[in-house]
C-alpha cells in the first residue's frame, strides 16, 4: 500500500498542516513510510464545474472515448467535481473511472417541442412535465434539468416555456422525491414563475433583476452564471438578426448587463457558483476562465475561489479537506485568492488519492 504525504497551507482554514493519504482518503494522523508529493504551497479542494455537459460536443454527441477526453480536460484544469447539467447520452462510464472527476448527473434536459436545441432534451407538453420529472429523477443523481425559456418563433422573442402552475407541480414533485431542480433561463420573464415554484438552481440567469434579488437571496437559490458562455450572446444575436430582430436585441441587452447583474446578485447574498457550460459551443477544461470572468465581473477574488471550491462542494453534498474525506485536492505554489495566475500552474493534482497531475 502506497502512503502519500503533503504539507501546505490548507484552505479554507488557512492553517499550515501535514496530511497523509491512505487508501484514497485524507488523514491528519502521522503514518510512517509515506512518499512526499508536496512540501509547501497552498492546498484546496479541487474546483467544481457546476454546469457542464459530459457527452455533448460542438457537432453532436460524444461516445465513451470522447467523454473520457472531456473529463480529462476538466481534471487537468483543476476541476475534480462536475455537475453534468443534462446530457442525451449515457455518461455513467465517467463515474466508474477513479482517475476522472467525480460526476453528478442531472439526467436529460426536459424541454417543450420546438422550444429548445433540437434533439438535446426530452420534449414533452406541459401536461406531461410532472411524469417526465419523475423519469429524469430516476435517471440522474439528485438533480433534474428544465429548459425554462427559449425563443418563441411565433413572436420572435425569448418567452417562458412552462405555465407557472405546471412549474410549481413539477418542482414540488421533484422535491417530494428528494431531487433538486436546475433551470436554464436567459430572460427576465421566466424567473418569477421559477422562483415562486421553488427552483433550486438558476442556470445563466442573465435576466435576474433587482425586484427579484431579495427573494432569490432569501430562498438561497443558487445561480450558476456561466459567463464565458454568455460571451457567445452577441454572436447568437448576429445570426438571428435578420429573422428575429427583437430576440437579437434582447440577447445583446442581456449580454451588456450580465456582469452588473451577477455582481448585484452576489452583493445581495445570492450564492454564485462557477460553471462553464462546456459541451456544445464551448470545449471542456475552461473552469479557470470562468473563475477569471467572475473576478473580472467584480466579485472579490477570494470569494470566487471559495465558491469555486469548498463552498460548491458543500452545496453539492461533498466534503472538503477533512479527516477521512476523499483526497481530491490541488496544490498551488501561491494563494489563488491573491494570485489568480497560480491556478494555471498547479504543482500537484490529486484525485481519489492518486497523483494525476
Amino acid at each position: 500500500m502506497t502512503v502519500l504525504h503533503l504539507r501546505g497551507v490548507f484552505l479554507p482554514e488557512e492553517e499550515e498542516r501535514e496530511a497523509w493519504i491512505v487508501d484514497g482518503r485524507l488523514t491528519f494522523e502521522p503514518v510512517s513510510g509515506a512518499e512526499s508529493i508536496a512540501a509547501g504551497g497552498w492546498v484546496l479542494p479541487g474546483f467544481v464545474d457546476a454546469h457542464c455537459h459530459i457527452g455533448v460536443t460542438t457537432d453532436g454527441w460524444a461516445d465513451e472515448e470522447m467523454q473520457v477526453e472531456q473529463a480529462v480536460l476538466d481534471r487537468d484544469a483543476g476541476a475534480l467535481l462536475l455537475r453534468d447539467a443534462g446530457a442525451p447520452v449515457d455518461n455513467t462510464g465517467v463515474q466508474r473511472r477513479p482517475d476522472l472527476p467525480r460526476l453528478v448527473r442531472a439526467g436529460r434536459h426536459i424541454a417543450r417541442p420546438r422550444r429548445y436545441i433540437r434533439n438535446l432534451g426530452v420534449e414533452v407538453e406541459p401536461e406531461d412535465l410532472v411524469a417526465e420529472v419523475e423519469q429524469q429523477a430516476r435517471r440522474g443523481d439528485g438533480w433534474v434539468k428544465l429548459a425554462a425559456d427559449w425563443i418563441d418563433r411565433s413572436v420572435g422573442e425569448l418567452m417562458p416555456v412552462w405555465p407557472d402552475d405546471v412549474l410549481a407541480a413539477a418542482i414540488g414533485r421533484a422535491h417530494q422525491l428528494g431531487v433538486r431542480v436546475a433551470a436554464h433561463t436567459f430572460s427576465e420573464q421566466a424567473l418569477p414563475g421559477l422562483v415562486a415554484a421553488g427552483i433550486d438552481s438558476i442556470e445563466h440567469g442573465t435576466g435576474i433583476t433587482g425586484d427579484l434579488l431579495d427573494e432569490i437571496a432569501r430562498r438561497q437559490i443558487a445561480v450558476v452564471p456561466t459567463l464565458i458562455n454568455v460571451d457567445t450572446f452577441p454572436a447568437i444575436a448576429d445570426s438571428a438578426e435578420q429573422k428575429f430582430p427583437a430576440y437579437a436585441a434582447h440577447m445583446r441587452a442581456l449580454f451588456a448587463t450580465s456582469r452588473q447583474r451577477i455582481r448585484d446578485a452576489y452583493e445581495a447574498g445570492v450564492p454564485v457558483y462557477t460553471g462553464t457550460d462546456a459541451g456544445g459551443s464551448l470545449p471542456h477544461g475552461l473552469i479557470r476562465e470562468e473563475v477569471a470572468a467572475l473576478v473580472q465581473a467584480g466579485i472579490p477574488q477570494a470569494e470566487v475561489i471559495a465558491q469555486a471550491s469548498w463552498r460548491a462542494r458543500e452545496w453539492l453534498g461533498f466534503p472538503g479537506l477533512t479527516e477521512g474525506a476523499p483526497a481530491d485536492l490541488v496544490v498551488y505554489d501561491h494563494d489563488p485568492r491573491v494570485e489568480l495566475a497560480t491556478v494555471y500552474a498547479p504543482r500537484r493534482i490529486v484525485l481519489d488519492g492518486a497523483v494525476v497531475g
